[in-house]
């Protein structure tokens, strides 16, 4: 395989483009990018997936289980291998040898030719996410292609930096005076941890999991991928496509495995604690996420769990856009993503705005008729929230219209190609933060398309809320909209205090719920939300120790 011809720039690029913070992506966000055909064949490939077992040809199998349906409605009927974990880990552990001693730049380039064949198959995959996920199929298609490509990408080319801090070898010399010096040959060599466990999510398999997966492989790591039991499908797509690459490139294929799980199983926590474990990647709930971080002792954690998000609405010198910027906000993928605004801190006398000052009932009022407006279309509804992903969520929503007053119901909308999908526009509901009654709801994580508007006394108020928010709770996301110096000041100074992301007045066409790999930080690993960001040093670092071993000169 000719890896360095084809992937050295690519990951050269990646490497500049950590350091310089700009925008760039080797992954085509738009779906003609692909080829005259691409569309079509996509749909085909996934189509033939469904119905039949999904033949992965990994050690320890002792039978079949399955059971995804989409959040669209139709059944996949696919089954996976289930494995023999007594049998499946020893044989992960087999090729570890080989795969260290290849040192950082091929694993490195290996995973490049990974990416590059999941990348060539990006249409397949978006099938597989939005039918596993509800996201909508251009959502699925670029978070779930293109995007959670470059995150993978991004998580190699930091594992690559990190472990080229210490040379490979150094010639020690001590002198001695008069004696001769004290001479010593000694080599540094990145070792892996063992083997490392992705937990994945329902909600973004591949935009979650490319980053730890391609960390701890990068890093010399074995991954066994534990999906979602309603999302395995581009899991299994991503294990597949794996073990062919390391195959060809001459190296053990049992270095990527999958272990799906028969219904109720639950073995994620069964392989959490087993000692061959040794790295741990989890997205999904704080309960199951502080259990990890409290009892899988034996292994570095990385987790990312639930917060409460926010967004400060102080002044703004674009009432229109800010309204638009909040209400595709709260209405992307239904709000089931994990840096979707929750919170929206308003003062009870109102604000300042471009269009004169309006009170907390105008700001609430409008912000629904943005989302009404923005949604008003059936299609494009459709095109926008996808489908709830799991009945909880249609559950979680509709319980929040009894906890105040509703200033925007939600309503069901029909999908004519899905007719089974539910689909909910987002719901806000009124509620004072002065009350305590009301705080049990505002501190408390809503997953799906609710929405708080959150009256307090002042924005000194609001500042002190967020504040106690992130440090309780958690937040993936902060956002604020000021005019005032500061105003902004003091939300910074929160948000640098407890580690939270910040995103400041936007009103075009960036929005606080999206992050860019090679530039934006999702998460940031200091505040109860996520021990980890996605991606910088600290992610890839601790998957590998420094072994050194010296030798007489």
């Amino acid at each position: 395989m000719q890896l360095t011809e084809t992937h050295r720039p690519t990951l050269d690029q990646a490497l500049e483009v950590i350091r310089s913070r700009a925008y760039w992506s080797p992954h085509p966000e738009h779906p003609k990018a692909y080829g005259e055909t691409g569309a079509a064949d996509g749909l085909a490939a996934y189509q033939a997936l469904l119905g039949h077992r999904f033949e992965l040809d990994q050690p320890g199998t002792d039978g079949w289980t399955g059971g995804e349906t989409s959040p669209y409605g139709p059944e996949l009927g696919i089954e996976y291998p289930h494995a023999d974990i007594d049998v499946l880990l020893p044989a992960m552990r087999a090729g570890m040898a080989a795969w260290r001693e290849a040192g950082p730049e091929t694993r490195a380039l290996v995973c490049l030719e990974i990416l590059s064949r999941i990348s060539a198959r990006t249409h397949e995959f978006a099938h597989a996410v939005m039918h596993t996920s509800g996201q909508a199929f251009m959502m699925a298609f670029q978070a779930g292609g293109p995007h959670a490509q470059d995150r993978g990408l991004e998580a190699v080319a930091y594992a690559y930096e990190e472990q080229l801090r210490t040379p490979v070898a150094a010639d020690w010399s001590k002198p001695q005076g008069k004696r001769d010096p004290l001479e010593l040959r000694k080599s540094f060599t990145a070792a892996p941890r063992g083997i490392s466990l992705l937990i994945g999510c329902n909600t973004f398999p591949t935009w979650n999991g490319f980053p730890g997966l391609f960390a701890s492989l990068a890093t010399g790591n074995p991954v066994l991928v534990k999906p979602h039991p309603r999302a395995v499908l581009p899991l299994a797509l991503t294990v597949r496509i794996a073990r062919e690459v390391l195959g060809e490139a001459g190296f053990d294929p049992n270095l990527v495995a999958l272990a799906a799980e028969r219904p109720g199983e639950g073995i994620a926590k069964t392989l959490a604690v087993r000692p061959e474990i040794k790295i741990i990647d989890y997205t999904g709930s704080t309960e199951f996420g502080d259990w990890l971080e409290a009892h899988a002792r034996q292994a570095q954690v990385y987790t990312e769990k639930a917060g409460v998000n926010s967004v400060v609405i102080h002044s703004t010198d674009d009432y229109k856009g800010m309204l638009s910027n909040l209400a595709f906000s709260l209405s992307l993928y239904s709000g089931q993503m994990c840096t979707t605004p929750q919170n929206l801190l308003i003062p009870r006398d109102g604000i300042a705005t471009d269009a004169g000052d309006k009170t907390y009932d105008e700001v609430v009022a409008d912000l629904g008729a943005a989302v009404s407006g923005l949604l008003g279309d059936d299609a494009r509804a459709n095109a926008l929230l996808g489908a709830l992903v799991n009945p909880d969520v249609k559950t979680r929503l509709e319980a929040a219209a009894g906890l105040g007053e509703v200033a925007l119901a939600s309503r069901a909308v029909t999908n004519p190609e899905f007719p089974d999908a539910v689909v909910r526009t987002p719901v806000i509901v009124k509620l004072d933060g002065a009350k305590p009654d009301d705080e049990a709801a505002y501190m408390s994580e809503c997953f799906g398309p609710v929405a708080f508007a959150v009256a307090v006394d002042s924005t000194a108020d609001a500042v002190d809320l967020l504040r106690r928010t992130v440090r309780e709770k958690g937040a993936m996301t902060v956002g604020a909209y000021t005019t005032s110096a500061d105003a902004e000041r003091a939300i910074e100074d929160v948000c640098l205090e407890e580690s939270a992301q910040l995103s400041l007045n936007l009103t075009g066409g960036v929005y606080v719920n999206q992050t860019a790999a090679f530039s934006d930080f999702h998460g940031s690993g200091g505040n109860p939300a996520a021990n980890a960001a996605l991606c910088d040093g600290a992610f890839v670092s601790n998957r590998f120790r420094v072994v050194e071993v010296r030798r007489q000169a």
